[in-house]
């Protein structure tokens, strides 16, 4: 193999070459009429069945290396990478196609050499140049018919269709006629102590008391309907609510509280960001500001706590400290870390706002969607003046707008000064006193300026999206005044393969909004970022709209109504009721973006209400109930499982917010962190609050939590894994968290009674929620006798009805 350096030389030579063939090529086919010795079945018979045998494999209808296909005619004359013609009419020894088939020494030969894939005989060759040397004549029967890659349903516009007439609420009546479709009906409704299990699971995340079951079941019995719409507004108004949604924002977004890669350092200030989401939950904040303030919360809303804290999204992945900290912006190493940064502020952007995998265009253009190198670079560049930091701000409102306000004061000042001073170098002592005397106006206003921030209070911190002022041998662009770094398109993926700059922008193939930002050249940074916000909640981007209550509906019923949350393009699976989720979106949208709202409108219907009880007709027809023609019986997560069974033992410390606890200790702080969970002591009352304030570690995730499916934080994870092992029984049966809650468990029940049987009756209904029949209860008794009070209570926690939500 011939050098890197021998590779681009050559790739400069014959793009050179292509440039002016290209040229020549454009004036030729404006003349060229193809010959009469070759007929229409010429090319079909002689030419196609050697690309289709030859080339198929990697430029067909599949599969497009280097973004050229052999099987359309346009695309074969002028498409690819490499070429600005790859077939000229007339002349194929100024055509690449050629060049590429038949040159054995270049590294550019096609097939490549390492691939051991068939050549092009000799013979082939010939014909080929035979072919292309009597004009190149490809008939319209033998051209690919190019679907239009837009024409798919989730790059289309919403289209709130008409409620079908089949039922009294929208989501049933949706679903109902999809059902009749298949000769197919819906479910019995679940019981009252089943319904109630699950709404206190799907909304807050714990289960409820007997006594709460026991107030709910008398007033179901009465009117169902009130009753249950009684209890969804105490859910929704519980502040456990955000911590229950929070959770599942945060998979998708792979927050953590450590970098991540070889090092995993602690990210100390990153759980401000996990608050936000807790507290915008439960204080109801419409989607599309929820979105903005993620994106450009500092530049909309600057004097707002929210506005700060919200950044943390942009910084919630994994981060390369070595390849940041420790090696310069100008090495290559550098410029990949900060290529990765970038690529990571996209794909966790648009694949979170609008379930599309743009990242999958960083190295050639999208194998199955419309979205091109030049757009994923464009995105890129909206963020190419940010790193990850720790900003500061205030909590309260009032010092963060005072605080916002002397900041930019003080930039004026600088900036002022700045001006002043760099002519006064050359003029010496000679400068007008008019000059000096504004000179000391501004040293004398930063002066002031600086006192004022130093007489306000300390400063919190959170690890967000900012301008890096730079600090040991990390320089961010703080040193450039947060100018935005150039953005090139790279040659496949390449840092030292730049190729064109480009600007800001979004995806060019959807035309609801300009895809170029068309900003001012003395525009802020942010600017770049307001502008990507306005495009994802703008009114008609079809795909945001769908995605938010795809990925609510999932989290109600184990299955999304699109069962590829992240991917809703040509990769992904189609929607099983497509109707109903634009319906969805559409009343989502135009209601103000409530997601409690979205969240009532969903579990008042039957559709949710319904028994996950199986029936041989439904499994016959739709095995995987994508019909919803019952509930699915789902498992709790790892954090629902865990957070249970604390507040079955009467442990579980609901105090709210603020820096995460930590289930392990650290080994070796001054290197890489050793994070050892088998150190950490199950008794520590500072480890019994709620699972989403847990420190998440990286790259040594939790064990026990992991055996229970527990995400991944160092991916998105749209949707968790639900399996069942062996691992996970002991885990549930031998872990020394749970041999310390069944003795909690126990000592709650013994104070609450003496009587054995009493005790046994009381474990039974906390854990499961009903009482024990008549020969369960005999049994558990018979048990607690042999082995006493704590392994029945580690018995329940054992038990399928405790770890499923039905």
């Amino acid at each position: 193999m011939r050098s890197q350096k021998n590779r681009s030389k050559m790739a400069i030579e014959m793009a050179s070459i292509f440039f002016v063939t290209g040229l020549f090529c454009s004036s030729l086919l404006a003349s060229w009429k193809p010959l009469s010795d070759q007929s229409d079945t010429f090319f079909q018979d002689r030419i196609q069945p050697i690309f289709r045998a030859k080339c198929y494999s990697c430029h067909g209808p599949s599969v497009q290396e280097s973004n050229y296909r052999l099987d359309f005619r346009e695309l074969a004359m002028n498409g690819g990478d490499h070429a600005t013609a790859a077939i000229i009419p007339g002349n194929s020894n100024a055509s690449p196609l050629i060049a590429f088939a038949s040159d054995l020494r270049s590294d550019w030969t096609m097939p490549p050499k390492q691939s051991q894939k068939p050549r092009l005989t000799d013979e082939e060759v010939a014909s080929v140049r035979d072919w292309i040397d009597n004009g190149a004549h490809w008939p319209d029967s033998a051209n690919a018919t190019m679907v239009n890659p837009m024409d798919w349903w989730s790059f289309k516009p919403l289209r709130k269709s008409q409620v079908p007439a089949t039922a009294n609420h929208p989501i049933d009546a949706f679903v109902h006629a999809k059902l009749i479709e298949r000769g197919l009906s819906m479910s019995p409704p679940a019981d009252s102590l089943t319904l109630a299990r699950r709404l206190y699971f799907d909304l807050i995340g714990l289960p409820p008391s007997p006594e709460e079951l026991d107030s709910f079941t008398r007033e179901f019995d009465i009117d169902s309907t009130s009753a249950t719409d009684r209890l969804v507004e105490e859910l929704l108004a519980m502040p456990q609510y955000g911590e229950r949604w929070a959770r599942h924002w945060l998979d998708i977004v792979h927050y953590g509280d450590t970098h991540g890669y070889d090092k995993d350092k602690q990210r100390p200030n990153a759980w401000p960001y996990r608050d936000y989401i807790i507290r915008s939950l439960n204080d109801d904040k419409p989607y599309a500001r929820l979105v903005e303030e993620q994106i450009a919360g500092d530049v909309l809303w600057p004097g707002t706590r929210d506005g700060i804290e919200a950044l943390g999204f942009i910084a919630a992945g994994p981060w390369d400290f070595i390849g940041h900290a420790e090696v310069s912006e100008s090495k290559t190493d550098g410029k990949i870390a900060r290529h990765l940064d970038r690529d990571d502020m996209v794909s966790n952007t648009m694949g979170s706002f609008c379930s599309i995998t743009v990242h999958c265009a960083q190295c050639h253009q999208h194998k199955f969607d419309p979205i091109s190198q030049e757009d994923y670079y464009r995105l890129q560049a909206v963020f190419s003046a940010l790193d990850r930091t720790d900003r500061q701000y205030y909590a309260d409102d009032s010092l963060q707008k005072q605080f916002v306000a002397l900041e930019r004061a003080k930039n004026e000042a600088t900036s002022r000064l700045k001006e002043i001073e760099e002519p006064l170098k050359a003029m010496l002592k000679s400068a007008e006193p008019k000059i000096k005397r504004q000179r000391a106006h501004w040293i004398s206003e930063l002066e002031r300026i600086d006192g004022e921030l130093k007489r306000l209070p300390p400063l919190k911190a959170v690890f967000a999206g900012g301008i890096h002022t730079g600090s040991g041998t990390f320089v961010g662009t703080g040193a450039m005044g947060g100018k935005p770094r150039p953005i090139h398109v790279l040659y496949r993926g390449q840092v030292t393969q730049p190729s064109a700059e480009v600007g800001p922008g979004a995806l060019k193939a959807f035309s609801f909004s300009p895809s170029e930002f068309l900003l001012e050249p003395n525009s802020g940074e942010g600017e770049r970022r307001v502008a990507l916000a306005h495009w994802i909640t703008d009114s008609t981007n079809p795909l945001t709209w769908r995605s938010i209550v795809n990925r609510v509906w999932q989290f109600h019923f184990g299955r999304g109504l699109v069962d590829t949350p992240n991917d809703f393009g040509h990769n992904g699976a189609l929607p099983s009721h497509p109707e109903l989720l634009d319906w969805l979106a559409s009343e989502f949208r135009d209601s103000g973006g409530s997601i409690k709202g979205l969240h009532r409108l969903i579990v008042k219907s039957d559709t949710y209400r319904q028994s996950s009880s199986s029936n041989p007709m439904g499994e016959s027809i739709d095995s995987n109930n994508a019909l919803l023609w019952r509930q699915n019986r789902r498992r709790l997560e790892a954090e629902a499982i865990r957070d249970s069974v604390l507040a079955v033992s009467g442990t579980l410390d609901r105090s709210m917010g603020g820096p995460g606890w930590q289930d392990f200790l650290i080994e070796h702080p001054e290197h890489s962190p050793h994070y050892e969970y088998g150190l950490a002591d199950p008794e520590d009352t500072k480890t019994w609050r709620r699972s989403v304030y847990r420190f998440i570690v990286r790259s040594q995730t939790q064990p026990w939590m992991t055996s229970l499916d527990c995400a991944d934080p160092s991916i998105r994870v749209d949707k968790r894994n639900e399996s069942l092992s062996s691992i996970q029984a002991l885990a549930l049966l031998n872990n020394g968290f749970i041999l310390s809650q069944t003795k909690h468990f126990a000592k709650r029940i013994e104070r609450e009674s003496d009587e054995l049987s009493v005790q046994v009756d009381r474990a039974y209904r906390l854990a499961l929620g009903v009482s024990p029949t008549t020969n369960e209860h005999a049994q558990m008794l018979e048990f607690a006798k042999s082995n006493g009070l704590p392994y029945l209570c580690r018995l329940l926690f054992n038990l399928n009805a405790f770890t499923f939500v039905d």
